[in-house]
């Protein structure tokens, strides 16, 4: 018999590690460049059926095991299961919705402060490795959120949860591997939205609250510092709570820095790189190190795999540790700038038209909009 499962089960089977066997029946291309841990690629039209050959690949690796089939929308994957029903296997289940719904899963994690005033949920969009934060006050009940995807419910959700109303948005710059969801959210709960003052540079054309590099925004009694660093993008802002939290956005991750090229382009790299290392050696090594770094993003690999932690634990690392563990932190300018310039990572797909979306030079809708975001985020050098 086949069965529907959710996205959300589908991650609980991976990380329970329960034993089953995981058939991608999408073309080899859209497989290679992305696909769920594990998975198993047998391409399948529904027009041909299940060829003898391929039969025979799966049931190789089934080995009595359940199944669960995917594919983009869960079209061909529904085919593919009841073909295999109609081989004798009655254990067969198809993700509902496809590769679309697990790009859009979300876990949520708890960030440790020293303050006992502050809540802080990081949630990270499992397949894209995208991070966006919830900011509070406990006593004063208030939030900002940093960086919120377009799924913008998954932080209003959150921020009830832990009672807080939020009263401002922040973007860390315009993102090049998906859609932000910082303007909406702002216009849904009719709240500033905030970018970095230098996001003038960059022709965004709608109405934001700029923040210049210094400038604060209170939350209660804690104080949000906006931090200009420059290099991944020309208005990248990180914002800074006391000595205890660094919000960098793409400038630095738990296991890589930012990549230059994406604005400035391939040809002008090196200006970024310029730039990115200055705002790493002049303002974020220059903070405590014991400052926890709380990044915009995570790598996931194209088999979707975390390549830092696990799935629903906090992404984030000590400054002082990163300092020691970066090799690009310890090297000098010339050899820093060679190394972001050359030879740089394949490019997130679609990555000009989601920069123009987030510039506000297109509108697309929510179906246009995934198609756009498919894939994990590729914004790191």
């Amino acid at each position: 018999m086949v069965r529907n499962i959710s996205a959300r089960r589908l991650a609980e089977m991976i990380d329970d590690d329960e034993a089953f066997t995981l058939v991608d029946t999408r073309p080899p291309d859209p497989y290679e460049a992305w696909h769920v841990t594990e998975a198993l690629n047998v391409p399948y039209d529904p027009s041909e059926g299940l060829s003898d050959e391929a039969f025979a690949a799966v049931a190789e690796r089934i080995d009595d095991r359940p199944v669960v089939a995917i594919c983009g929308k869960a079209l061909t994957s529904t085919a593919f299961a009841f073909d295999l029903g109609e081989r004798g296997y009655d254990d067969v289940a198809v993700v509902t919705g496809g590769m679309e719904a697990w790009s859009d899963l979300y876990e949520v994690a708890t960030i440790g402060t020293a303050d006992d005033d502050l809540v802080v949920r990081q949630l990270q969009r499992r397949a894209k490795g995208c991070l966006g934060y919830v900011v509070g006050s406990r006593e004063a009940g208030r939030a900002v959120v940093v960086d919120p995807t377009r799924h913008t419910d998954r932080f209003k959700v959150v921020a009830q949860d832990e009672g807080l109303v939020v009263e401002r948005v922040l973007d860390t710059h315009v993102h090049a591997d998906h859609i932000s969801g910082a303007r909406r959210l702002a216009g849904e709960l009719d709240v500033p939205y905030h970018l970095g003052a230098a996001a003038r540079e960059r022709d965004v054309e709608y109405e934001y609250d700029p923040l210049a590099d210094g400038a604060s925004v209170a939350l209660g009694n804690v104080e949000i510092e906006a931090l200009h660093t420059p290099g991944h993008t020309s208005e990248m802002t990180s914002y800074r709570i006391a000595d205890e939290l660094l919000f960098t956005g793409d400038t630095l991750f738990a296991d890589a820095v930012g990549r230059t090229e994406l604005q400035f382009g391939d040809d002008d790299a090196a200006h970024g790189a310029h730039l990115l290392y200055d705002s790493l050696h002049e303002t974020v090594l220059s903070l405590p190190e014991d400052t926890t770094v709380l990044p915009g993003h995570l790598t996931v690999s194209s088999d979707g795999r975390y390549e830092t932690g696990s799935p629903g634990e906090p992404v984030a690392a000590r400054l002082g540790d990163l300092r020691e563990r970066l090799d690009l932190l310890g090297f000098d300018e010339a050899a820093f700038v060679e190394r972001l310039s050359s030879d740089p990572p394949e490019k997130p797909p679609n990555y000009e038209t989601v920069i123009d979306v987030n510039s506000g030079r297109r509108s697309v809708d929510d179906e246009e909009a995934t198609t756009l975001e498919l894939g994990p985020n590729n914004c790191a050098a």
